[in-house]
């Protein structure tokens, strides 16, 4: 009997000639790929300047072309007034951050209280965005752990967001204001961010679902081979795999926080947030419209902030995937394999 021993990659494949002339890894976010990377977001950046600066000329172009009246097709309307109360130039919206609210000494700006309520809304936002994001992983594993869970409560889930949550907002703060545990008594924002994590729940719930089921038999089969027991093919497999859907799915939920505790604002009428400043503007909006649009910017700028963080965690996650292995060890580590050859 002889024993002989080969070296060569975990992946199956031959070492290169040469031994370790190959030279070291590329250090993370260097190289070809990452400067593709950074140059597809400087792209992106631009196109979404590019895209507003086109929707401002579009504004003000038909505020020079267009009817007082609006336009109407067959006595129907389908193009808006374009008279100031209704469409305000940009630069008069944008003036108007600097004018005071109301007309005394100790008024703030506009544009203060904007802040403040995009301030506001972004807390409570990502509050309901957390939660969401974590209820959501929690039912997609437990449904992907167990195959009834995931037909018995999956439709529920789908249903669930049918329910319009102009009326769900005024039930959750009825209910949440006879909610007391000791000394923690509910508050109103809490209620703001419940609202967002119930819309926030839902594209993480199935974009997991997604991705936990994406890996293919013979990856689950393999691991079975290593008798690995599930909760390691989860970590070794499973969630890995689930990152690519993953990131759409925050993407979609970060948006559908924003919305909800806008939303939820407006309904219970929640001051400090952006939505309660669209209640407060739209009062004055037939004589002055400025004020409004001002709110309506403000909401508008909190959604592209929650953006911006879940960009921050893509290119996070993206970093820590494309790290290479370390020397000795991970995925490009040379292994031993013995082959015994009958003589």
């Amino acid at each position: 009997m002889t024993v002989t021993t080969v070296d060569q990659p975990a992946s199956g494949r031959p070492a290169p000639a040469g031994g370790d002339d190959t030279g070291p890894a590329p250090a993370p976010g260097s190289g070809p790929a990452a400067a593709g990377g950074w140059g597809e977001r400087l792209r992106r950046v631009g196109l979404a300047i590019v895209a507003v600066v086109l929707v401002c000329a579009v504004w003000e172009l038909y505020k020079l072309v267009g009817s007082p009246h609006g336009g109407r097709l067959l006595g129907v309307p389908v193009l808006p007034r374009n008279d100031d109360t209704s469409m305000p130039h940009i630069w008069s919206v944008l003036a108007q951050l600097g004018h005071k609210e109301v007309n005394t000494a100790d008024s703030q700006t506009v544009g203060v209280a904007v802040l403040k309520g995009i301030w506001f809304t972004l807390r409570v936002a990502l509050v309901g965005l957390v939660a969401g994001v974590v209820v959501g992983v929690l039912l997609a594993v437990l449904m992907a752990r167990l195959k009834l869970v995931e037909r018995g409560l999956l439709p529920y889930i789908i249903a669930s967001q049918t329910v319009p949550l102009i009326a769900l907002a005024p039930l959750v703060a009825g209910w949440g204001g006879k909610l007391k545990v000791g000394t923690l008594e509910w508050a109103d924002w809490m209620t703001v961010s419940l609202i967002a994590a119930y819309l926030a729940f839902f594209p993480v719930a199935i974009g997991m679902l997604r991705g936990l089921q994406s890996p293919g038999a013979n990856a689950v089969e393999l691991m079975r081979s290593y008798a690995a027991s599930w909760w390691q093919t989860l970590l070794r497999l499973r969630l890995p795999a689930s990152v690519p859907f993953l990131l759409p799915a925050l993407r979609l939920a970060a948006a559908s926080a924003v919305i909800g505790a806008i939303v939820a604002e407006i309904s219970t009428g929640t001051a400090g947030g952006v939505g309660r400043l669209i209640i407060a503007y739209s009062q004055s909006a037939t004589s002055d419209a400025t004020k409004l649009y001002d709110a309506v910017l403000g909401a508008a700028v909190t959604g592209l902030l929650v953006a911006g963080l879940i960009s921050l965690v893509e290119l996070a996650l993206g970093a820590r995937r494309a790290r290479p292995a370390r020397p000795g060890g991970g995925r490009g580590a040379l292994t031993s394999k013995t082959q015994k050859v009958r003589t």
